[in-house]
C-alpha cells in the first residue's frame, strides 16, 4: 500500500500533516533547496512532539559529494531519533564510494537515497546502494522551479526506476513538484510512498505554509490501508483503488466515455524482417465506458484520468518490439481494465507508414461480472471484438 509522505518544516506543520492524514511526517527546509535541512535541534524536538504517531524522516540537506562530509551529517540527523535519514545523490564521480562511506550507518539507521530526475540519475546506482544496506531510494527534482517529475522523467522511465528498486528490495519513493492529477497515475507503479510539499501549501507554493485542507485532498487521493475496526469514510474511488467490486447503487448512475484519441507514438512493431530494427508511426485510439460515481464530480476522486491511459500506451510500447497490432492492443486493454471502474474498453491500433492509408486492428473488450468479494485483480477481460477473426495485422 502506497502512503503519503509530506513534507514540513517543524512542529506546527508535522502537527496539521498528521491530523490530515499523512503517513510519514518529513522534516526539510522548502527555503533552503529542494533537500534544505532544518536544524537537529528541530528534528529533535518534533520528533519527540509526534513520540511515535508517525513515522519520521528528515532530510540532510544539498551536501557536496564528499564521504566524509555526508557521514558526519548523517550521524547528527540520526542522532535526533528519526526513523529515516535522506541523503542526496548528485551526480559524481563520487557517488559510489559516498555509498561505501555509509555502510556501517545503514546498518543501524534506515537510508534512504535520493535521486534526481532533472540532473540525469545514473539508475546503476540503485545495485550499489542496495550492496550497501540502504534501506530505500527515491526520485525527486532538484529545481523546484524546472518543472515536475514527469517533465523529466516519463512514464516508462519511472517505472524502470520502480522496477529496479522492487527487484533489489528497496523501499520506493516518488516526489518532484507532485500535484494531485499525478496520483492516479503514479499509484499503479506501486511505489512505496509519494512525497508531497507544494501541493500541500494553500497557494501551491513549497515555501508557503502547510494548509490544512490541502492536505486532506491529496490524501484522500492515496488509498489509506484499512485498520480492524475502524469507520472508513472514504468514497467509491478509494474503494474500488482497494480491490472493492462496484455496486448496484454506483452502476445505477451510469457509465461516462473517457476517451484517448490521434495519440501517435513511435512503435518497434511488425512480423516482417523489414519492421524489425526501427519504430514506426502508431495511432493509438481509446474509449473506456468508466463507472460514475457521483453527478457532481469536483475533483480527482471522482475520475479515472485519461494520463492513465497514455502513461500505459507509453509503458507497453517502451517493452520493446512487438510482432502484432493485436497483441499491442490487448495489452492496452487489458491495461485499462485494471481499472476497477472501466467496464468496456474498445481499442484501436493503426499503423500509418504501410502505404497511403492505415492498417490496423479495433478490439472492444469488457469487464467479466464480478462476484460477490471477487478482487478486482482477479477480473478479466472477455473478448467481444469488433470484427471477425482473420489475418493478424502484422
Amino acid at each position: 500500500m502506497t502512503k503519503m509522505l509530506a513534507s514540513v518544516n517543524g512542529i506546527e506543520e508535522a502537527e496539521i500533516a498528521m491530523e490530515g492524514g499523512a503517513d510519514i511526517i518529513d522534516l526539510k527546509d522548502p527555503k533552503a533547496g529542494a533537500l534544505g535541512a532544518v536544524s537537529t535541534e528541530i528534528v529533535r524536538q518534533t520528533v519527540n512532539a509526534i513520540a511515535g504517531r508517525r513515522a519520521v524522516s528528515a532530510v540532510c540537506g544539498d551536501l557536496p559529494m564528499e564521504p566524509g562530509v555526508i557521514v558526519a551529517k548523517v550521524e547528527e540527523v540520526a542522532a535526533t531519533g528519526v526513523d529515516y535519514v535522506k541523503i542526496g545523490f548528485f551526480p559524481s564521480e563520487n557517488a559510489a564510494a559516498c555509498a561505501e562511506a555509509l555502510a556501517p550507518l545503514a546498518k543501524n539507521t534506515k537510508l534512504i537515497a535520493v535521486l534526481f530526475a532533472d540532473l540525469g540519475p545514473n539508475l546503476e546506482l540503485l545495485q550499489v546502494l542496495a550492496k550497501h544496506g540502504f534501506h530505500g531510494a527515491m526520485v525527486d527534482t532538484a529545481n523546484k522551479a524546472g518543472g515536475r517529475l514527469f517533465d523529466h522523467m516519463p512514464p516508462e522511465r519511472a517505472l524502470d526506476f520502480v522496477s529496479r528498486c522492487k527487484t533489489l528490495g528497496l523501499t520506493i519513493g516518488l516526489a518532484g513538484s507532485l500535484e494531485a492529477p499525478d496520483i492516479p497515475r503514479l499509484l499503479p507503479f506501486g511505489p512505496s510512498f509519494l512525497g508531497f510539499r507544494g501541493a500541500l501549501c494553500g497557494e501551491g507554493h513549497r515555501t508557503h505554509a502547510i494548509d490544512a485542507a490541502a492536505v486532506r485532498q491529496i490524501r484522500s487521493l492515496i488509498p489509506e490501508e484499512r485498520k480492524v475496526g475502524r469507520t472508513s469514510s472514504v468514497d467509491y474511488r478509494l474503494l474500488a483503488a482497494r480491490g472493492y467490486s462496484p455496486g448496484a447503487a454506483d452502476a445505477a448512475l451510469g457509465t461516462d466515455k473517457i476517451f484517448v484519441r490521434d495519440f501517435v507514438l513511435p512503435v518497434q512493431i511488425g512480423a516482417y524482417s523489414f519492421e524489425h530494427g526501427h519504430t514506426q508511426k502508431v495511432r493509438f485510439d481509446v474509449t473506456a465506458d468508466v463507472l460514475r460515481v457521483t453527478d457532481a464530480p469536483e475533483d480527482m476522486r471522482h475520475v479515472f484520468s485519461y494520463d492513465v491511459i497514455m502513461d500505459g500506451i507509453k509503458t507497453i510500447v517502451a517493452r520493446g518490439h512487438v510482432q502484432l497490432s493485436e497483441s499491442l492492443a490487448e495489452q492496452v486493454a487489458a491495461l485499462v481494465l485494471e481499472e476497477p471502474r472501466v467496464m468496456r474498453v474498445t481499442v484501436r491500433v493503426e499503423k500509418l507508414e504501410l502505404g497511403a492509408g492505415g492498417v490496423g486492428v479495433e478490439i472492444e473488450r469488457k469487464r467479466v461480472k464480478a462476484q460477490p468479494k471477487t478482487s478486482h485483480r482477479e477480473l478479466r477481460p472477455v473478448a467481444d471484438a469488433v470484427g471477425s477473426p482473420g489475418r493478424g495485422s502484422k
